[in-house]
C-alpha cells in the first residue's frame, strides 16, 4: 500500500480534504462528495521496533485506500492526540517516552467540533475510524450524541467492526497459518505486519530480527513480532479496508 500521503502527492487525484483549497471542497460538496472520514489514530510507543506514528500512518494510509473505493468521499486529516493513559501518575502507554495523551473529555470534544465542522460545510455523512483499542467507546458516544442532536439532517457513521471485529478475524487467520503463538495484543506479530504491509519505514527490521524475544517491559503486551511479515499484514489490512467499504456503502444505500 502506498500512501497519498501529507505531502499531496499526486493531487489531481487526492482524497485528502488537507490537499484541496476551499473551493475546490466546495465544488466537490456540490458535486455530491458528502462523505468525509474521520481517521483516528494516536501516538504510542510500540515496542522498541515500531515508531510511535504507527496508528497514525496506518489510519491514514487505509482511509485513503477505503475513501477511494467508497467513491465521493474525502478524508480529513488523521487525529493524532487520543487517550493514552494518565499522565499523573503514569499509566498505560504513558509510563514510556514516546507516548503523547489527552483526556477523554478533551477528545470526544476534539471530534464533536471537527464532525460539526465537516457538518456546516455540507458533508452528510462524517465517518468515524479507529485504529486504537482505547478510545473506541468515546467514539460510540459521539457517534450517538450528534446523531441525535443533527435529527437526520446528517449524520455520523461510527464502524464498530473495524476495530472490534477485524482483530479477531484477522488474529484467527494468523493462527490457521500456523503464527497462534506469535499472536498477543500490542506490538506483536499482527500489530508489526499491518506496520509492515501500511509503511516498512516505521519498523526497525534488522534490529528486529537479531534481537531476543521482547515482552512487557520493552512494551510488548503477548506474542512475539520477530516472524512479522508484510505479506501476513496484508491479510489484516485487506480485511480492515473491506469492512469499511462494505459499512459505507451499506450505510449510503439506506440513507440516500
Amino acid at each position: 500500500m502506498g500512501q497519498d500521503g501529507a505531502h499531496c502527492v499526486g493531487v489531481p487525484g487526492t482524497v485528502e480534504f488537507a490537499c484541496h483549497t476551499w473551493t475546490e471542497i466546495a465544488e466537490d460538496v456540490k458535486s455530491g462528495t458528502t462523505t468525509v472520514i474521520i481517521p483516528v489514530g494516536g501516538t504510542e510507543q510500540s515496542g522498541p521496533y515500531i515508531a510511535v506514528g504507527k496508528h497514525d500512518v496506518r489510519a491514514q494510509v487505509l482511509a485513503d485506500t477505503i475513501a477511494r473505493d467508497v467513491g465521493h468521499a474525502l478524508v480529513a486529516p488523521v487525529v493524532a492526540y487520543v487517550p493514552e493513559g494518565s499522565t499523573s501518575p503514569r499509566t498505560s502507554h504513558m509510563r514510556f517516552p514516546g507516548t503523547i495523551s489527552v483526556p477523554p473529555s478533551v477528545f470526544e470534544g476534539l471530534l464533536r467540533a471537527a464532525a460539526e465542522s465537516f457538518r456546516v460545510q455540507g458533508f452528510t455523512t462524517v465517518v468515524l475510524i479507529g485504529d486504537h483499542g482505547g478510545y473506541q467507546a468515546s467514539m460510540a458516544h459521539v457517534a450517538a450524541e450528534l446523531n441525535r442532536a443533527w435529527k437526520g439532517q446528517a449524520h455520523v457513521l461510527y464502524i464498530r467492526d473495524y476495530y472490534e471485529v477485524v482483530p479477531t478475524r484477522y488474529a484467527d487467520a494468523l493462527r490457521a497459518q500456523g503464527h497462534g503463538s506469535e499472536v498477543g495484543l500490542h506490538a506483536e506479530l499482527s500489530d508489526t505486519s499491518l506496520m509492515l504491509a501500511v509503511d516498512p519505514s516505521l519498523v526497525r527490521q534488522e534490529a528486529l530480527r537479531a534481537a531476543p524475544k521482547p515482552g512487557t517491559a520493552e512494551g510488548v503486551y503477548g506474542g512475539d513480532p520477530r516472524r512479522a511479515t508484510a505479506e501476513l499484514g496484508q491479510i489484516g489490512t485487506n480485511m480492515q479496508v473491506q469492512t469499511a467499504v462494505a459499512a459505507i456503502q451499506s450505510f449510503n444505500r439506506s440513507h440516500p
